[in-house]
């Protein structure tokens, strides 16, 4: 039997649910699915103190081809060992974290079952408490449950069909109405035309159960069916297809605004009626000025990618911004540790589009997001204002890139510190202004008459290679900001250079 402690992947369980890519084999099986779905119950039995008799959870999926066959196992695992499963169908990952909220639930543990944007053989399994998601340290334990188990067969009689969607759907609606406190309150977004890419993931429920019914206009949408198999493009709003997709559709419908979400609908990124994309530091820009009046002096937090120019306009509407480590979980758990030490942090924020708010559980939910841009939307229509006053004085950026250097042998990760570390002292020697409480790699600034950008170098987490992320003001700073690493790394032959361009 395979190592099922091999399929955790950060916080989430990730893995290859059926055949279909050539060199890509399953090992997320149903008799797998079955096993964490025991593991769950006994982890949750034991957080909760309650028998698992005891217990109530619910179980959501995207639009993935493998969905209900890894429901059908979790089910049963989890009805094996004595809880009782409630079946919430088609729904987006923040819905099913709601449903432990939601007094129609109140559900002790929820599952989506997802493997976000990745490619259609892929699915997952993401579990979330009246605490929020688990944690690096959750799902490890319940893996290491769940590999002492055996599979156990189960009735699914008692598993119970419940409308989550719907009552989260309306959550998002009541906010829409009172927010904008329109003057026909059932309609406060008549006279909007919205457009909205799923992407053939699961969130066409915006479009149906929340614009229209609030009277947007939502002619021109797009790929809202859900299809396992992405057959239009990936649903990930950092994909250049994919946005280029939606901006197409903006310019095309003449729209006031574009929505793009990503499968399970924790991410979203924006276009504009003349085409502008709001995604990376756009969206973190938008998110900021939206709430700066809300939160005045609060701290955004970001991951380590974001650029300067995000800094000084975050810095120029009174906000303070805080880098931190890559990975959603780390960002969101670096904003709750400052509001618990006393600092206000409403915004946690990565430049792949996930965010996540204080004042709605610091779940990383992207149509909470898009109503955020909703209410903003129409409220700036109401004084002859566009959407895009929001952010007019952040700086247009020039270009940026995103460079992968291998790390050849076996022992990469000492190899990889000590690379950088060198890379630090070498740049200190120069002159170089590097960052300080860089929580991720070395960041160094630029602003001369010779290149003017910066660039972060940093380890990755897991794989053998080094990442680097540089973003010039100008034409050619890029290739001036690459040269300069590769100076920096002389003399690190085991770094497999990649081609500048």
């Amino acid at each position: 039997m395979a190592d099922i402690k091999k399929l955790q992947n950060g916080s989430d369980i990730r893995g290859i649910a059926c055949e279909g890519v050539e060199g890509e084999h399953v090992n997320l099986t149903e008799d797998a699915g079955n096993r964490i779905g025991g593991g769950f119950v006994r982890w949750l039995a034991e957080k909760k103190g309650k028998k698992p008799q005891e217990l109530r959870i619910g179980i959501g999926h995207d639009s993935r081809i493998t969905a209900d066959s890894l429901f059908t196992a979790e089910a049963k695992g989890i009805a094996a060992a004595g809880a009782k499963v409630y079946a919430c169908g088609l729904v987006s990952t923040p819905s099913m974290f709601m449903t432990t909220v939601f007094d129609e639930f109140g559900f002790d543990g929820a599952i989506m079952i997802t493997a976000s944007h990745l490619p259609f053989n892929r699915n997952g399994y993401k579990f979330f408490d009246r605490d929020g998601g688990l944690e690096h340290d959750d799902i490890t334990k319940i893996l290491e449950t769940a590999s002492g188990l055996s599979v156990e067969e189960a009735s699914l009689d008692g598993v119970e069909k419940v409308d989550s969607i719907s009552v989260y759907c309306d959550f998002l609606k009541d906010k829409i109405r009172k927010s904008i406190n329109a003057a026909d309150y059932d309609k406060p977004l008549a006279g909007l035309h919205i457009v909205v890419d799923t992407g053939n993931g699961a969130g066409g429920f915006f479009v149906e159960k929340v614009l229209n019914p609030l009277g947007a206009d939502t002619s021109g949408s797009q790929f809202l069916e859900p299809d396992g198999q992405f057959p239009n493009h990936i649903p990930n709003p950092e994909n250049k297809q994919a946005m280029e997709s939606i901006r197409q559709a903006v310019l095309g419908n003449q729209a006031d605004l574009g929505i793009i979400f990503d499968t399970d609908v924790d991410r979203m990124s924006a276009v504009l009626p003349n085409g502008d994309e709001v995604n990376r530091d756009a969206i973190i820009a938008m998110m900021t000025a939206i709430i700066a009046e809300d939160y005045p002096g609060g701290t955004i937090v970001t991951d380590s990618v974001t650029s300067d120019r995000l800094t000084r306009f975050i810095e120029s509407i009174g906000m303070k911004h805080h880098r931190y480590m890559r990975g959603y979980k780390n960002v969101i758990n670096e904003s709750i540790r400052l509001n618990n030490a006393g600092t206000v942090s409403p915004l946690a924020i990565e430049t792949s589009g996930h965010g996540a708010l204080s004042e709605n559980y610091f779940l990383d939910d992207g149509a909470y997001m898009a109503v955020k841009l909703l209410i903003a939307l129409a409220k700036a229509a109401k004084q002859n204002k566009p959407l895009a006053a929001f952010i007019e004085t952040l700086e247009k950026g020039f270009e940026e890139r995103e460079y992968r250097f291998k790390i050849d042998g076996d022992n990469f990760k000492e190899y990889g510190q000590n690379a950088l570390n060198t890379f630090e002292e070498r740049a200190k020697a120069k002159g170089f202004q590097i960052a300080p409480n860089s929580y991720e790699g070395i960041r160094i600034t630029f602003d001369t008459d010779e290149v003017k950008g910066w660039l972060l170098l940093r380890m990755s987490l897991h794989d053998p290679q080094m990442p680097l992320n540089i973003e010039g003001v100008r034409e050619g700073d890029c290739d001036r900001l690459f040269d300069i690493v590769l100076e920096l790394l002389e003399g690190f032959d085991k770094l497999v250079i990649p081609n500048r361009g």
